[in-house]
């Protein structure tokens, strides 16, 4: 896991066995960086609370957040990452 800024967005890029995948750093509970937390199988969970959330579709496994995490595509050409927000 990796925070990086796409545009003007903090976003989390994640490694998946090969496959990467990019969503909103930022917890949608009180804004705790997603970045500094943990990945458990193809989730990531906030460190600050707890909250945990699909890396690859965003949407919310476990509270206290309630809004899922935005997504971005992700496009990798020549060993670089794209990602289009």
């Amino acid at each position: 896991m990796k925070r990086v800024k796409a545009g003007n967005k903090r976003v989390l890029v994640v490694n998946l066995d090969g496959e990467f995948y990019a969503l909103g750093d930022v917890c949608m509970h009180e804004g705790c960086s997603l970045s500094e937390g943990s990945l458990e199988g193809e989730n990531v969970v906030c460190p600050c609370h707890g909250s945990t959330y699909s890396v690859k579709m965003g949407n919310v496994i476990k509270g206290p957040a309630a809004q899922p995490e935005p997504t971005f595509e992700v496009k990798t050409e020549n060993n670089r990452i794209f990602i289009k927000v």
